[in-house]
């Protein structure tokens, strides 16, 4: 029984890692993008793309690997055998987390050069916006089957690790000039910092309900076929 519970445990842990880097790549590529299409300045360089790989390697090998089994993993029937590692659903899912993402980290950066924000600060606010929906994937990605409550409840010291890293080092690229310097970013105030908050709990909201009709397909399992 307990093979059979760390098993299916794994077995889950290694489709949320796959659901998760499959998402988080889709904003990425789209905002490297944009400013090419739009005509706007480049924003990320390769700094910014290390410091994102500096969270979205250690979510994918280390937080969803500690994550703990679902509460229904026991009562869930056994697999198809043929049943793809990444079914239908948790592609589409994927790919939804992914554009939505873009949607909202791509329309704070098209609004804020609009309003004639300055290079430096439009690039802090993109990536501010986008690191916060990245976490908010991260929370979305814990459970295929239980609530968002459960998926901020549940422990993980790994991914608490992760959270105050990530608010550490962007406390220290606003607070500190020489990485505010290396990042190349302009001051945010306040009104800049909710709007960040604001994409990514929009992200967290929407997602969460959109698991809803695909909570089936993506937490349950295929019953085996059995032989006449």
């Amino acid at each position: 029984v307990k093979a059979f519970r760390l098993g299916r445990r794994i077995y889950d842990n290694r489709r949320r890692a796959m659901s998760f880097i499959l998402a988080v790549h889709v904003p990425i590529a789209g905002l490297a993008l944009l400013p090419l299409l739009t005509g706007m300045p480049l924003l990320f360089g390769p700094v910014h793309i290390a410091f994102l790989e500096m969270i979205i390697d250690p979510v994918c090998s280390l937080v969803f690997e500690a994550e703990t089994e679902e509460r229904n993993v026991m009562k869930r029937p056994p697999r198809s055998p043929d049943e793809p590692l990444l079914p239908k659903a948790l592609v589409l899912w994927s790919v939804l987390q992914g554009f939505l993402a873009l949607v909202l980290t791509g329309g704070v950066m098209l609004t804020a050069n609009a309003w004639g924000m300055p290079e430096n600060e439009v690039r802090a606010l993109t990536f501010f916006s986008l690191v916060l929906v990245i976490v908010s994937l991260v929370f979305v990605n814990r459970s295929f089957s239980s609530s968002l409550v459960d998926a901020f409840t549940r422990p993980n010291r790994v991914l608490a690790l992760i959270i105050l890293f990530v608010t550490a080092m962007l406390a220290l690229s606003l607070a500190w000039p020489a990485a505010a310097g290396l990042f190349r970013f302009g001051p945010l105030h306040a009104d800049d910092l909710a709007i960040t908050a604001g994409a990514a709990m929009i992200s967290l909201v929407l997602l969460e309900v959109s698991k809803f009709p695909l909570r089936r397909a993506l937490a349950g399992a295929t019953p085996t076929r059995r032989s006449a």
